[in-house]
């Protein structure tokens, strides 16, 4: 396996920053907010984001598909820090301060274009129990600027640096020329580049500028309704996903040294993949159904697990697991639901008490979830800090089993 070096892997995009909040149900009244929802912010909702900071135990997280990608390769990756690159839009403000500190809090090189006309893209999670109602605004992620940014020649050096480009289709609504230029570089160096079809909408209305980067693309990522969509608009005369995922890998391509590999995800059912010249079918982690607490995010993590595999020259059957797995680890973290059953844990040699651990537990954790030894059935991201030193420690079951890090402990 490679040694990986700061920079390899790209991401562009748009930044947001996510802000979680338990409210209630006055709240989301206020403010015309369904309890289980996702929509784009109103003029009425703007009065929502400077509320919800007032409120107790306010989260902030480094947020947008793409972020949420290379964040997640990164923390798979654990060492060295920023193997990850990020590029994108945010403003000049206390959320821009904010999303530049948890970006580097998750290890991951971001710069920033930076701007004062509009203010840095949020997404504010209102938790009412098990529900959320997500409220984005996109703001200055919408206003990247190719040559404001992406064309100086110190941005320009860390694009170059990369070996694999992962950019979500969303950008296409933004700066489709900076998603040509870093596809066409990749493509003349025979690097690795890679684009998610992110939602319907995008083969629906952004067509044409997602046709011109398709040439350039070395790994297409989509789910089966993306894919459906995707076909109907090419006219494919097909709703069976493995001969869409046939068809679109012989889409016309530009670097023929790379043949192209396309993965689109079923949920709960098998991941298809192009694999040479067959459609493979790929089983994903069993999980118990009622594990599950939030499936939103599992597309994003699934492909940054896949990044964290290629950019270490992985077949793309690791991948593909190292995909599964991510997307199986994020889909059962309680803090999607605003539940952080986070505990802090001393080293695997130590022979700790449960009741010693009892101390360690998140004070955000709910009552009721402060068995220490219920937590360690359901926390799924264990983290200690020793000698200012981040581990992660993976379970299964009641089991904690220490992740094995290598030459990263």
């Amino acid at each position: 396996m490679p040694s990986l070096s700061e920079n390899t892997l790209f991401g562009m995009g748009n930044p947001l920053l996510d802000i979680s909040a338990v409210v209630d149900k006055d709240f989301l009244d206020k403010f015309g907010l369904k309890p289980n929802d996702q929509i784009l912010a109103e003029d009425k909702h703007k009065a929502l984001f400077e509320e919800i900071v007032k409120r107790k135990n306010v989260e902030y997280h480094a947020g947008g598909s793409t972020q949420n990608s290379v964040k997640i390769a990164q923390w798979m990756i654990q060492k060295p820090h920023k193997v990850a690159t990020f590029f994108g839009c945010i403003g000049t403000d206390r959320f821009g301060e904010i999303l530049k500190k948890k970006a580097e809090e998750a290890h991951v090189d971001a710069h920033y274009y930076e701007q004062s006309e509009e203010p840095t893209g949020t997404c504010a999670a209102c938790i009412t129990g098990d529900n959320r109602s997500l409220v984005a605004n996109l703001a200055a992620a919408n206003c990247y600027k190719k040559e404001k940014h992406l064309d100086l020649d110190g941005n320009w050096e860390l694009v170059k640096k990369a070996k694999v480009y992962y950019i979500a289709g969303f950008f296409l609504t933004v700066s489709p020329e900076s998603i040509l230029k870093v596809a066409k570089h990749a493509s003349d160096n025979n690097k690795i580049f890679c684009l998610n079809l992110s939602a319907p909408f995008i083969s629906q209305f952004f067509k044409k500028h997602l046709m011109n980067v398709m040439p350039y693309v070395d790994i297409l990522f989509g789910n089966e309704t993306e894919a459906a969509t995707f076909a109907k608009e090419l006219g494919f005369e097909t709703d069976d996903i493995a001969e869409i995922a046939k068809k679109t890998q012989n889409l016309p391509k530009e670097n023929t040294k790379r043949q192209r590999v396309v993965v689109f995800t079923q949920g709960k059912d098998d991941t298809v993949a192009t694999v040479g010249e067959k459609v493979t079918m790929f089983p994903v982690v069993d999980i118990d159904q009622s594990a599950i607490v939030d499936t939103n995010g599992a597309g994003d993590s699934f492909v940054g697990g896949f990044l964290s595999a290629l950019v270490q020259e992985q077949v793309l059957e690791e991948c593909i697991r190292a995909g599964h797995y991510s997307a199986n680890v994020i889909i059962k973290l309680t803090y999607n639901t605003g539940l952080y059953t986070v505990v802090w844990i001393f080293p695997s040699s130590l022979h700790v008490s449960v009741r010693a651990l009892q101390p360690f537990v998140c004070k955000q954790t709910p009552k009721s979830h402060r068995n220490p030894l219920r937590i360690c059935r359901r926390t799924f991201i264990l983290r200690r800090f020793r000698d200012n030193e981040e581990e992660y420690i993976r379970e299964g079951g009641t089991n904690l089993k220490r992740f094995d890090l290598g030459s990263n402990k």
